[in-house]
Order: C-alpha cells, then sequence, then structure tokens
C-alpha cells in the first residue's frame, strides 16, 4: 500500500510537473516573440500541411468525438531559410504553393502574406 501511495505522487508530481512546464515555455515563447521585432521579407509559399486531433469524451454514459486541425505553411526566403508557421484556417486556405510576396512575421508568430506577382 505504501508503494502505491508513493508511486501515486511521484506520477501526480511529475504529470503536474510537464503541465507547469509547458505553461511556462508558453509564456516565455509568447514574451520572445513580443519583444521580437516585426520583420518584412519576400518569400514563397513552399508547403502546406495540416495537423488533425481527435478528442473522445465519455459523458453520462455517451460518447462524444470532436476533433481539430490546426494549419501549418512553410515559407522559404531569399537565401534559402524555411520557416513554417502555424496560421489559421482562413489564410491556409488563400495560401497556394508557388505563390511569392512578403511576408511578415514576429518571432515565431505568423502576421500575414501579401502576394505578388514575380519572384525574388
Amino acid at each position: 500500500m505504501i508503494m502505491f501511495e508513493f508511486l501515486f505522487f511521484i506520477m501526480f508530481f511529475l504529470v503536474f510537473g510537464i503541465i507547469i512546464a509547458s505553461f511556462i515555455r508558453g509564456i516565455l515563447q509568447w514574451n520572445k516573440n513580443n519583444h521580437s521585432p516585426r520583420l518584412i521579407v519576400d518569400a514563397k509559399v513552399v508547403a502546406k500541411r495540416n495537423q488533425v486531433t481527435h478528442h473522445h469524451n465519455n459523458v453520462n454514459d455517451t460518447m462524444h468525438t470532436t476533433q481539430s486541425t490546426t494549419y501549418y505553411v512553410t515559407f522559404q526566403v531569399e537565401s534559402g531559410d524555411r520557416m513554417e508557421f502555424c496560421v489559421s484556417g482562413r489564410e491556409y486556405g488563400m495560401l497556394v504553393e508557388g505563390d511569392y510576396g512578403r511576408l511578415m512575421f514576429q518571432g515565431t508568430r505568423y502576421l500575414s502574406f501579401e502576394r505578388s506577382i514575380g519572384n525574388f
């Protein structure tokens, strides 16, 4: 019985620690983005992908399933470097692989993309 209680507390604090660490990491990234300059660079849309996450909940003996989709777009800048940003579903739908334009971002935060004619 003592071993079970010990393992329970270890697992509780481990899970709690992971949640706190994730929360702190998110706040630090948010703060870093806020202190980063807003940059505007010529870029090309080179890839798009989405990630669908399914959630299963059992409420009052009834199974509920929900899903969420996260959208990502990869841009390539003149130097050849690539950057992937999380974008809204609306932005994802408006962007096409091969589009050229001006990418505005702040740290790891996508701000906008203005399509233009031609390439860099």
